[in-house]
């Protein structure tokens, strides 16, 4: 192999060149631009954003953050009293735990605490799981570089006093099997709740929504309802497939005026029946409440929780907006209006409390019945068509870092990088929501299944968030038990209260995630397993020298790139290939697309080269890193970017085989230039090897795919050969291919099979 060059900065105003010898590292362009000064850069530009550009954020998210928590009115009342309302002194107590449930769990934890945590302006689940596994080596899959922390969003390491606990616990998770597991686990598990959402979200809402419409015609049969509700579901999700580009000025004109409807008839009713219902900010009453009413009171939490649904959408949709816009749009616009129409519909029932099961639409003055009942339907669609959206980015997520089947992933937007289509996860999520709607056929049902999705995803955010704390922040472990003990203490109660109405819906989510748990845990074991065999039997240095001298081997005009998903030495079905096909392209690059478990990975950054030897082979090795929201480039763009940083390789190579030859002819004192012991004939210079890379890329590009058939060792488990040898064979053979993926023309693929067993 080719010495690998790094550049490693001395001082302020020097640098020099170093060599590393080293099978296992990888060589890369390093940026004029330092890793500090580019991320002093990147704060510098969030801390100048202006007040309207900030303002306009805030309008924006609005429209894509809050359809879902802005929805809630429309059945949390009638999902806590299920069986009505017979003490009226309980209207107080439940006010008083939606009005503590969102300040608490929803202003406080998320929009005060959780927000902070993010990973370079991104949220969710796997942002979260991947900041801690960027400072944390807990990944499952051993393809860590050192090259990887150098870039520019990887880290930043801040030491504070409270850095020895942080080491240690570091430390003890470094080296805990177990931990690893449980985080990974934390991890699909919290993206299957978000799945469970895409599907439980749209049927809630659109059902609660169209269900209004018996007021106004009574005669309208529960069926109908159900039906006209399917309808406006599969017209949902069909229009899926032109994106959300313009979502956030699209749809935040119509959620702000949804917000200041029932902002303003809450305190409309408010005036109208009891103002004196605002005596529940006091929190006595919610413990003279579960002293009335004991088990029931306990068991009403469920219908309570609804209250916060889409609280996590605030953090999974960060990557769109930032911290202050967020901040700003709930803390002064959306928080204040979901307070006065919680109070209202709690004024109202105060008097009318046989109205329970339709609060929302029996609480609306006459006059503008019809104007909110359209609104509702329109609202109740752009809630569903936000936590669609975070649906699709989250497997999008999930697939980037092998934890997911292959999906055709389109991205519906050229300015937010993050707005993704997937045609299969849209058709599944509406086959979902029409059994659902149709199964179920209410929203207290459907609530019941719907509760446990939004607390277990909070309980995960809560114990990652925790873990940041400690290990990435560095706060005092004072501060991070008080926050640990409060907000899971709250959320346990919670899930304990939906868990218990399992039979009556709350099944359904659990087996859910059962499945795509399954899913998800059987793919990367196996994508794990196939990347370790790699590994322990990747090509030794001596095979590529023995290839080199072998004369049987032609070389045949044109680029060949050879894919696999190792990053440390070439993979074993390069053997293969020549076996079979008993010629290599005039050029030769072992591409490795490796996913970093950062939000984006900058272009200049992204390719990482070496070179084997002997150099006048034109053999190439190359990491191309990918963070979990890039966008694959198109074919034709790829190449390009490939081809134009192996040209700069090349010169930066040919550079510094030039200081060597210079160094070893003043160091030899016969004056003879030492070369290499393994360069077999004379080396062209920079200028006609670019040449040569620029003449083969007009003669065409090939891709080399291996297709290996993974199956379990004969000695296995015969559970470990149920897994390998027929579900996840299924999984693989039913999804997409990785050619379909990059849309590679079948014209320009080359395949070979292999065996790989595990």
């Amino acid at each position: 192999m080719a010495d690998s060059v790094k550049v490693i900065p001395e001082s302020m105003d020097e640098k020099r060149f170093s060599r590393v010898d080293s099978l296992q590292l990888e060589a890369g362009k390093v940026s004029n631009l330092s890793h500090k000064e580019k991320l002093v850069c990147i704060m510098d530009d969030e801390q100048k954003a202006s007040w309207g550009t900030t303002l306009s954020l805030a309008f924006q998210c609005i429209g894509v953050v809050y359809g879902d928590i802005g929805t809630s009115p429309l059945y949390v009342y009638s999902s806590t009293f299920t069986n009505g309302i017979n003490n009226k002194q309980d209207l107080l107590g439940v006010l008083s735990l939606i009005i503590y449930t969102l300040t608490l769990l929803t202003l406080i934890k998320y929009v005060f605490i959780v927000l902070r945590a993010n990973d370079n302006g991104d949220g969710g689940t796997f942002a979260v799981y991947s900041k801690i596994c960027r400072h944390v080596k807990v990944s499952l899959i051993p393809n860590y570089q050192q090259e990887d922390a150098e870039l520019s969003n990887y880290s930043i390491e801040v030491p504070t006093k409270n850095m020895k606990i942080a080491e240690f616990v570091k430390e003890i998770m470094e080296n805990s099997r177990v931990l690893h597991v449980l985080l990974f686990l934390c991890a699909i598990i919290g993206t299957s709740m978000v799945m469970g959402d895409g599907v439980l979200t749209p049927a809630i809402s659109v059902l609660s929504a169209v269900g209004g419409i018996t007021i106004a015609v009574p005669t309208l049969s529960q069926g109908a309802v159900v039906g006209i509700s399917i309808v406006i579901l599969v017209l949902l999700f069909v229009f899926q497939r032109y994106g959300t580009d313009k979502v956030g000025f699209t749809f935040a004109p119509m959620i702000c005026l949804w917000f200041v409807f029932i902002g303003g008839i809450g305190l409309y009713n408010l005036i109208k029946y009891d103002i004196g219902i605002l005596r529940a900010f006091n929190p006595k009453y919610i413990i003279d409440y579960f002293r009335r009413n004991g088990k029931d009171g306990y068991i009403s939490l469920g219908g309570v929780l609804l209250c916060i649904t889409g609280t996590e959408a605030m953090f999974a949709d960060l990557g769109h907006f930032n911290v202050r816009a967020v901040q700003i749009s709930f803390g002064g616009f959306v928080y204040p209006a979901l307070l006065f129409a919680y109070s209202g519909q709690a004024a109202y029932l105060s008097k009318f409390p046989e109205n329970v099961a339709n609060t929302f639409y029996k609480s609306i003055p006459g006059p503008l019945y019809w104007p909110q009942f359209v609104i509702a339907v329109i609202a109740s669609v752009i809630a569903s068509q936000a936590m669609i959206s975070g649906a699709f980015s989250i497997i999008a997520q999930s697939q980037s870092l092998g934890c997911f089947p292959r999906v055709k992933v389109i991205h519906t937007s050229k300015k937010y990088a993050g707005q993704v289509y997937i045609p299969e996860v849209n058709y599944a999520l509406m086959i979902g929501c029409i059994i659902v709607t149709a199964a179920f056929q209410s929203t207290t049902n459907i609530g019941n299944a719907y509760g446990i999705c939004v607390v277990t995803v909070m309980v995960i955010t809560t114990s990652l968030v925790s873990l940041i704390m400690l290990v990435i922040w560095k706060i005092s472990i004072l501060w991070i038990g008080l926050f640990f003990a409060i907000f899971a203490a709250i959320e346990v109660i919670y899930l304990s209260s939906v868990v218990y109405k399992f039979v009556q819906g709350g099944w359904l989510p659990l087996a859910f995630a059962a499945v795509l748990v399954t899913i998800m845990w059987t793919w990367h074991y196996v994508h794990k397993e196939r990347y370790m065999f790699e590994l322990e039997n990747k090509v030794s240095s001596d095979f590529i020298r023995d290839l080199a001298m072998n004369p049987n081997i032609n070389r045949v005009p044109g680029i060949g790139l050879l894919y696999s998903e190792l990053v440390q030495g070439i993979p074993p079905i390069f053997p293969h290939f020549i076996s079979n096909i008993p010629s290599i392209h005039s050029v030769l690059v072992f591409v490795s697309i490796k996913h970093i478990p950062v939000r984006t990975v900058e272009m200049e950054e992204r390719f990482l080269f070496r070179q084997v030897e002997p150099r006048e082979y034109r053999m190439f090795r190359c990491v191309v890193r990918y963070g979990y929201k890039d966008v694959f480039d198109k074919r034709e763009e790829f190449e390009q970017q490939l081809v134009q940083h192996l040209k700069e390789f090349i010169r930066h190579e040919n550079l510094m085989h030039n200081e060597d030859l210079i160094e070893q002819q003043s160091t030899n004192s016969s004056g003879r230039i030492v070369s290499s012991g393994f360069v077999s004939g004379p080396i062209l210079g920079a200028e006609d090897e670019t040449q040569f890379i620029e003449k083969a890329m007009e003669k065409g590009v090939v891709y080399l795919l291996g297709e290996p058939e993974v199956m379990a060792k004969p000695e296995s488990s015969f559970l470990k050969k149920i897994i390998v040898n027929y579900f996840y064979n299924f999984l693989r053979r039913n999804f997409r291919q990785g050619q379909d993926i990059m849309s590679i023309p079948r014209t320009k693929v080359l395949k070979v099979g292999m065996i790989y067993e595990i």
